[in-house]
């Protein structure tokens, strides 16, 4: 006699469906869903729209991110497991910061990350779109953060100037013509202000390097990231602006973040 079929909600029946619909780590995303699912439609819908492309983390609702749970929402910028590299930089160059800025903050988990670290801290974070600083002020919230809405340094107060540490601006680096070359997760499901960077991917950054040493502290430090074609021109930027710059490169990530200390 043959055995029963798995039951609808079980694991096996779940990483079935993903696994026909292309999810590389089916077995994996199939328990995520079930442990975030409520109830049995829940759980049919969480599927449905993670089998027509809806990335992993907009489906349970928060994406991991240096071992913190950070909430995501429509129309944010998913955080992405690499950035990680560019915390840890920071830390290191700065690692008793004590006022941290998260430019670009999408769904803040820079911030919050950085905060987690430094254990008291004095945050802010910004960004232009209204949907992710209303999720960031989720997520800094048990760190007492503070979430301005606005265009990179006209968000921040002005008493910030000159007191900042470290200045983590995730900067869209994408060059216009390649937005159309993301996978489709990115493309479809995430703010284009959050990806594209111009012509050749370096506008926003050139804005943040040309006033950064205004807002840092002595020995203060921004940190970016690019792609590795764009790394010699952004250290080009961070020196023009005042800053004494380097590259930090992660082959385990595929991560390139160019750091400026202001002198």
């Amino acid at each position: 006699m043959p055995p029963f079929p798995p039951s609808p909600a079980s694991p096996e029946s779940v990483a079935a469906t993903l696994r026909a619909a292309g999810c590389v780590f089916a077995e994996d995303e199939a328990r995520l869903i079930l442990a975030a699912a409520r109830t049995p439609d829940e759980l049919a819908a969480m599927v449905d729209r993670r089998a027509t492309g809806v990335p992993l983390e907009l489906v349970v609702g928060w994406a991991e991110f240096r071992g913190l749970r950070i909430a995501v929402a429509p129309g944010v910028f998913v955080p992405r497991r690499r950035t990680e590299f560019l915390v840890e930089q920071a830390l290191a160059q700065v690692p008793d910061a004590t006022v941290v800025v998260d430019l670009c903050c999408g769904s803040g988990a820079v911030g919050a990350a950085l905060a987690d670290a430094l254990d008291g801290a004095e945050l802010h974070a910004a960004d232009i779109d209204p949907a992710a600083v209303r999720c960031a002020r989720r997520n800094v919230a048990a760190f007492e953060g503070h979430v301005h809405e606005g265009d990179l340094f006209d968000a921040l107060p002005g008493e910030l100037r000159g007191r900042v540490d470290i200045l983590a601006a995730n900067v869209p680096y994408v060059p216009t013509g390649e937005v159309g070359l993301l996978p489709a997760e990115a493309r479809e499901h995430e703010p284009l202000v959050a990806l594209d960077g111009g012509d050749d991917g370096l506008d926003v950054l050139r804005r943040v390097a040309g006033e950064a040493a205004k807002w840092l502290a002595p020995g203060g430090c921004l940190l970016v990231e690019t792609s590795e074609r764009q790394a010699p021109a952004a250290l080009d930027t961070f020196t023009r602006g005042g800053l004494t710059a380097r590259q930090a490169v992660s082959e385990e990530w595929y991560a390139n973040v160019v750091i400026g200390v202001r002198p």
